[in-house]
């Protein structure tokens, strides 16, 4: 059995503001945008009302092709993602604390910095809720 994990998908109310985010400081490039049709499959899976209209933004990583998508749901409210969180997406970065100052300067609400280590590697990470309420979390590995 083959397995591939082909990407994650968030629902946003802005796809500009999010990709200041993912695109701009994350430094996912983006592959294509494109309005989703009417009959598009994302509307029973993500349960969106079909006076919605959706637009599509996949995004490449350096190793992956469309490792990443944003769906961009307009006419309609999004419900608030607040609470429990319930998925993070797992992201590495190479400079940690740059990204984080970025992230913070848009306003996004963080955790504290945490160092961790294992028998296998030594990193620090910390997360953050992006501006629908995704949770992300970044690591950065450390010389051991």
């Amino acid at each position: 059995m083959s397995v591939l994990y082909k990407r994650i998908t968030l629902v946003v109310a802005d796809l500009e503001k999010s990709l200041k985010v993912y695109r701009d400081i994350l430094g996912f490039t983006i592959n294509y945008i494109e309005p989703s049709a009417e009959d598009s499959f994302s509307y029973p899976v993500f349960n969106i009302p079909k006076e919605a209209k959706l637009n599509f933004a996949t995004m490449d990583s350096p190793s992956q092709e469309r490792t990443f998508a944003l769906t961009e749901v307009r006419g309609v409210p999004l419900p608030k993602q607040e609470g429990i969180k319930m998925a993070a997406s797992v992201i590495k970065v190479d400079d940690l604390k740059g990204v984080i100052e970025k992230v913070k300067a848009l306003g996004l609400e963080t955790t504290d910095i945490k160092k961790d280590e294992n028998e296998y590697a030594a990193f620090i990470e910390q997360a953050f809720t992006d501006f629908d309420g995704h949770l992300v979390v970044l690591y950065q590995m450390l010389e051991t």
